[in-house]
């Protein structure tokens, strides 16, 4: 039930659909001769476009996720495993090109790969499921498998995961199939926007990790006040923060989240 419920909200909770149905409205008022209301509606709904897709505002919304936790830094003390969250990975055109396809947070494997190399000895998790909705997409995790063995990584020390749709359930289902022991130390890759709402989410889940943020999307606050050049570059920035911050408010109103915005401790 949760899983469709924050896919229907999530739908209306995005900006770029929060603002073409604004527009449509505005639209249909001025077929049905309500010309005050209409031109009021559409107007504010152009404002809103162009706002959220050329001015700054998606990065300063970006940036309050990215820089929540800064970049991993080792002290000399290996990890134990590294877990990699799902959502890198196109299944279907992976499956219909017969090659692995991957979207704009690739960085989420190849930071897989990097560690992988980095520390041999440590188990290399992978979770992800089908967040499909409509209908029952293939899982990330086999595909995430086979790719991890291509780059060097022996089948023996990759874990899969396939079964998860959220974060949470990335949590709960990781925490669960690994049964993690005091003391061990367990990295969590995932894009750095991702990353509040993962930490928050397997700590509710009673799985102590270290955040290692990949795929920052930003040079850091610079960006705050430059302007996006194209519409579309505006409008996917402000999409993707948003879905993040309703996400973390959910996440937190119905438990699935040890604090609204986590954030790092010190350890």
């Amino acid at each position: 039930m949760f899983f469709s419920l924050s896919k229907i909200l999530g739908f209306f909770a995005t900006p770029s659909n929060a603002i073409a149905v604004v527009c449509a409205i505005g639209a249909l008022l001025l077929l049905l001769q309500r010309q005050r209301s209409g031109s009021l509606t559409l107007t504010f709904g152009i404002l809103l476009l162009l706002v959220f897709g050329y001015s700054p505002a998606g990065n300063v919304l970006m940036l309050t996720l990215t820089e929540r936790f800064p970049a991993w830094q080792a002290d000399g003390r290996d990890p134990d495993g590294i877990i990699v969250l799902g959502g890198a990975i196109d299944q279907e055109a992976s499956a219909a090109r017969g090659m692995v396809e991957m979207n704009s947070a690739n960085e989420r494997m190849t930071g897989a790969v990097e560690l992988a190399k980095r520390f041999p000895k440590a188990r290399i998790v992978f979770s992800g499921g089908s967040g499909n909705l409509i209908e029952n997409g293939l899982p990330e995790a086999p595909i995430a498998g086979e790719w991890l063995e291509r780059f060097g990584v022996a089948a023996d020390r990759i874990t899969l995961e396939g079964g998860s749709r959220t974060t949470d359930e990335n949590a709960v289902f990781t925490r669960r199939m690994l049964m993690p022991k005091p003391g061990e130390r367990w990295l969590l890759v995932t894009s750095a926007f991702h990353m509040p709402r993962s930490i928050g989410a397997f700590r509710a889940a009673g799985f102590d990790v270290e955040a290692y943020p990949v795929d920052w999307r930003t040079r850091g606050w610079v960006a705050a006040g430059m302007p996006f050049d194209t519409l579309p570059a505006g409008l996917s920035r402000t999409d993707t923060a948003i879905h993040e911050w309703t996400g973390l408010l959910g996440y937190w109103l119905t438990g699935r989240s040890s604090a609204l915005y986590p954030g790092p401790v010190k350890r």
